[in-house]
């Protein structure tokens, strides 16, 4: 069902989601504000989420994801998540920069890029020397940052074999 919402309309369940979640309940103003739109553009919205069953919005009133939607919702914030941690995280970009690049790549990630981006995040997070940035991680941030090529190291040990 993703694949047959507009960026913009995934954009709208994510922001819903997670005002939701930090609030308990959202407002059409909250949405705008966070999305930085106008409160019209949050109704019509919101109005074509109704008709696809994502969303409950009474009059004047709160607005509330149905599981679906929240489900949706979900998993649109997990791949902004994921991409937003790779961007950062390992690959260094600053963090604003790594906000706005998630945000546009999530709505054009395939499945199996993701699925594979999610395991390899996961993997330098869950690295054994999780209380310090992984060698070969340390290395690649060097050389993203100065161009200088890293040390040859032992893949076993660790240790560099230049010496």
């Amino acid at each position: 069902m993703d694949s047959e919402l507009t960026h913009s309309a995934q954009d709208y369940l994510e922001a819903i989601f997670l005002l939701a979640d930090r609030q308990g309940l959202t407002r059409v103003k909250e949405v705008a504000d966070r999305l930085d739109v106008k409160k019209p553009s949050v109704v019509s919205a919101i109005k074509a989420l109704q008709k696809k069953g994502l969303v409950v919005h009474q009059h004047y009133g709160c607005l509330e994801l149905t599981s679906e939607g929240e489900e949706l919702a979900k998993d649109i914030h997990r791949r902004h998540q994921v991409l937003f941690r790779f961007l950062h995280h390992i690959l260094g970009v600053k963090a604003e920069t790594a906000e706005t690049d998630a945000c546009r790549l999530e709505h054009h990630i395939s499945p199996q890029t993701l699925a594979l981006l999610i395991k390899f995040v996961e993997f330098t997070e869950t690295y054994p020397e999780r209380d310090k940035t992984p060698k070969w991680l340390d290395s690649f941030q060097r050389f993203a940052a100065t161009g200088e090529a890293p040390p040859c190291l032992d893949r076993a040990s660790g240790e560099c074999r230049c010496k």
